[in-house]
């Protein structure tokens, strides 16, 4: 875009921020109040947002409420995990039945602990698997699973990788809060060469993956490249462990069924709660035998919550009652539909969608480009991105800041529809803007 381009695009730009603050003014006193006792006024530095963020009052079904009594279609989905919605009628007879039958920290083993583990692995293919509190800690504790097995220590990430708060790589290095900051070898995603040097370097115990990289801006791996982690993992001797936290939702048995993979080790979390904390890693059984309280040798492996029956129940109940494999076939069909249907409006412009079955993420790059396998490879434009965020609020949809969205299974289709007319009515606005014959 020109300079005078640049220059009317920030004008539009501070207008919808205007507009945002006049609509908004509850969410501006309780960010004001919320500074005083919390670092910025935040807990949850994804949830920021210039100049303050929309505070949410409550939720129902598909739809969220604002302070300041906006009604929205939530479209963020809380980053994947909201799966079933916010108030889906057999996750509240499962809270009620713990709540009254049940109890909530019980300090033992209990049948459902047993039976939600026994359904993710027949679901999801692997041995054995323990529960976490969150993905996260999935990912740290099948890291320490496979060093244990290897008896190496460094592994193999990738540039826009996150694994969780302690686990990012989102600049093509280890971010400044990680954890094992000398044990990590990054390379590039989707790069065969980069990825085949890395697992092939000396002292290398695992290699860890998204088949499609979440907070990366919904980037997919190609099947060229995930199936060359598979097996030159396998050839050098290394432990392929596939985080599937975000996309075990895609279908009846994850990305993991859809590409045909087979890795040692998975990592579960988000959705597979039920809508409450939850994390879980499953594998080999020779692996996570490392875990094994009977063995003298095993692993510690604690954690206050990681059987709570909130979660137990929760999660059983939302995987065997609710997203049973017909519906997730189902589910993720109509959203590969929802995501052609997005890129097909928006061609000839600067705007697309990156992503795989229910979860994407709008993009806007300089050049155009309309095939991104490698977020590090494209220039955005931030503005655009940020004046799309503005003005879908306004239309009534509630995305993720970043451009994230990840649909709830309740969202009509009317919704997904509505969404598109307001795409298009967004390009036909700011044509100056996004279209590339503006140049």
């Amino acid at each position: 875009m020109s300079s005078l381009q640049n220059e009317d695009l920030q004008a539009a730009l501070d207008d919808a921020v205007a507009r945002y603050v006049q609509r908004n003014p509850k969410s501006k006193d309780l960010h004001d109040e919320a500074v005083k006792s919390l670092p910025g006024g935040n807990t949850r530095a994804v949830l920021h947002t210039d100049p303050f963020p929309l505070c949410v009052r409550s939720s129902n079904r598909h739809m969220v409420t604002s302070e300041d009594e906006q009604n929205l279609v939530d479209f963020t989905g809380e980053f994947t995990a909201a799966l079933y919605g916010h108030s889906h009628p057999v996750i509240q007879g499962a809270v009620r039945h713990v709540l009254e039958n049940v109890g909530m920290n019980v300090s033992a083993t209990t049948a459902q602990e047993q039976r939600f583990a026994k359904a993710i692995c027949q679901r999801f293919g692997v041995d054995q698997v323990r529960f976490t509190n969150s993905g996260t800690e999935a990912n740290l504790h099948a890291l320490a699973a496979a060093r244990h097995f290897t008896k190496k220590r460094k592994v193999v990430v990738f540039g826009g990788g996150y694994h969780g708060s302690f686990l990012g790589f989102a600049e093509g290095a280890s971010a400044a809060n990680n954890v094992d900051v000398d044990d990590w070898i990054v390379a590039k995603y989707n790069d065969l060469d980069s990825t085949t040097r890395a697992i092939r370097s000396n002292g290398v115990a695992a290699v860890l993956a998204e088949g499609m990289q979440g907070a990366g801006g919904c980037i997919c791996g190609t099947p060229e490249f995930l199936a060359c982690i598979q097996e030159t993992a396998s050839e050098a001797g290394v432990l392929f462990i596939l985080d599937e936290v975000m996309t075990s939702r895609m279908s009846t048995n994850g990305l993991a069924g859809v590409q045909g993979l087979r890795p040692d080790l998975k990592t579960f979390g988000k959705w597979l709660g039920g809508g409450v904390s939850f994390g879980a890693f499953g594998g080999r059984a020779d692996i996570m035998a490392a875990f094994d309280p009977r063995s003298p040798h095993a692993l510690p492996h604690s954690g206050t919550f990681n059987n709570n029956t909130l979660a137990m129940h929760l999660g059983y109940a939302g995987l065997t009652k609710i997203y049973t494999p017909d519906v997730a076939n189902e589910f993720t069909e109509r959203g590969n539909q929802f995501l052609s249907r997005l890129n097909r409006v928006t061609e000839g412009t600067r705007l697309c969608f990156t992503g795989c079955g229910t979860v994407m993420n709008a993009h806007f790059p300089a050049d155009g480009s309309r095939v991104i396998t490698n977020a590090a490879d494209v220039t955005e434009v931030r503005q655009l991105k940020d004046l799309f965020w503005f003005e879908m609020l306004e239309s009534g949809f509630w995305i993720a800041r970043r451009g994230l969205v990840a649909l709830i299974l309740e969202t009509p289709q009317a919704e997904l529809d509505r969404f598109v007319s307001c795409v298009e009515g967004f390009i036909s606005r700011n044509k100056a803007f996004v279209a590339l014959d503006s140049d």
